[in-house]
């Protein structure tokens, strides 16, 4: 059975041909992988058995039955039977549309004709076994998530860069510590406070988000602490605020370096006494209510130029989450991509088998700048743009986007053009929304509006 992967993938070859056996041992071989070879149905089966396995290449005729495929194809369910993740590439020398179906409906990755071509059919398993292990990775993550909550988007992440977070998550995530959570724009700091609140004692609770740099001063202060008929010209009625919403649960605010700095002085109060005022009203409330912040702002930064309040930021942080941005963890990429591709192909009713390999290289060399956010937003576009049961490169539509690389405007659309500004900006300021938005000559929340309007 298929359950862990030794730097050398495991290869299954099966065929009853010796000399088509050795043509291919000695393929794989060159790719440096290791073989195992089986040359009749028994052997298949005792091999996927015995040995751990990343791939099967199988012929669908033997002695038995030379031209039918059908004791191939009564194999080939019987291994799906024994392990479902295992990828399955059937070859023939009969082969035709119809019995390729078949073996693709039984559960086949894909398929290859004989005499075959070296390079396609090692490319065939380079992307079936990373898409293997992409899935086993995934599963392993929503198993992990659904036991959470099964509400909580799937945290995907394998990379050594992301080891840390991961960890730090559930060393902090059962206690009432606040928590700050940093990184650039798009690498995912909500779903990081979600993990958070479901793994933590007051995951029966509500969890509230509000975007604390979004809001403009008078109408944060309705939104966090509620206000009383009257209090203001639209007060027409009484308004539970977010502390209030959150009571026993979680708050998490988001952008809150964004934060205006009267608000910043009313939050810092909450946070030292639990007491709090609705807007218009002198009478004291108390919430008990765990927070989460998030900012892809240089904090420090923003204190030193006298924007963040330091006493503000110890009350936050008394731990720090800092996500890495999608660039530093590429091992992640294929993960990402596969999961997202799983998503949006059962939302858009698609039957869609992986990417192909300059899709691959493409998402491997792109710089993404809007981190795992854009990197979804591309997925879901090549979801929808696909043709053929592979996504390609110009399914994907990415363009250049590493900082000092240089694009050819005039072939853009406007929104293409604004986007493909915005991306170099974020880029060359690390993700950091506040100095992109000084540097393009606009206020954050212009930005902050163009980056949602984009997919960013």
């Amino acid at each position: 059975m298929s359950t862990s992967h030794p730097a050398a993938p495991h290869v299954l070859i099966a065929d009853d041909q010796p000399a088509v056996l050795d043509a291919l041992r000695l393929l794989l071989k060159e790719e440096g992988w290791r073989v195992v070879t089986a040359a009749r149905p028994v052997e298949i089966l005792k091999a996927v058995e015995s040995h751990t396995l990343d791939a099967v290449v199988m012929d669908l005729n033997y002695a038995r039955d030379t031209t039918s495929g059908k004791e191939g194809l009564d194999v080939l369910a019987r291994v799906r039977a024994l392990d479902a993740t295992l990828p399955i590439v059937v070859m023939t020398a009969y082969g035709s549309v119809q019995g390729a179906v078949e073996a693709m409906r039984r559960g086949a990755a894909d398929y290859i004709e004989k005499p075959w071509d070296d390079e396609r059919l090692a490319a065939i398993l380079r992307t079936q076994m990373e898409l293997a292990r992409a899935r086993r990775a995934n599963e392993r993550l929503a198993t992990e998530n659904k036991r959470l909550s099964p509400n909580v988007p799937a945290l995907v992440a394998g990379s050594r860069a992301m080891q840390p977070v991961l960890e730090l998550i559930d060393r902090v995530a059962a206690s009432d510590a606040n928590v700050l959570i940093t990184g650039e724009h798009g690498t995912g700091k909500e779903v990081v406070a979600q993990r958070l609140h479901t793994a933590s004692n007051r995951a029966s609770r509500p969890l509230i988000t509000v975007n604390a740099g979004g809001l403009s001063e008078g109408v944060a202060e309705s939104e966090l602490f509620g206000h009383v008929k009257g209090a203001f010209t639209d007060a027409k009625t009484d308004r539970v605020g977010c502390f209030e919403l959150a009571d026993g649960g979680t708050l998490f605010l988001d952008e809150i370096a964004n934060m205006a700095a009267k608000l910043q002085a009313k939050l810092l109060r909450v946070l030292q006494t639990g007491e709090f005022q609705r807007v218009g009203s002198s009478r004291t409330l108390r919430a008990d209510v765990r927070v989460l912040a998030a900012t892809n702002a240089d904090i420090k930064g923003e204190i030193a130029g006298g924007r963040f309040r330091e006493d503000l930021l110890y009350r936050l942080n008394t731990v720090e989450i800092r996500l890495p941005p999608l660039r530093d963890r590429r091992d992640d990429i294929p993960r990402l991509a596969t999961h997202f591709l799983g998503e949006y192909s059962a939302r858009y009713r698609k039957t869609l088998h992986g990417f192909d390999d300059d899709a691959t290289a493409a998402m491997q060399a792109h710089g993404w700048p809007g981190n795992v956010r854009e990197l979804q937003h591309a997925v879901e576009r090549a979801v929808l743009m696909a043709r053929t049961g592979y996504i390609t490169s110009d399914d994907l539509g990415l363009r250049a986007s590493a900082p000092g690389s240089a694009a050819d405007l005039s072939g853009m659309t406007m929104d293409d053009a604004e986007k493909y500004i915005i991306q170099q900006a974020l880029a060359r300021h690390g993700g950091n929304v506040v100095q992109a938005a000084e540097a393009l000559g606009m206020s954050r929340s212009a930005l902050y509006r163009r980056i949602q309007q984009h997919g960013l």
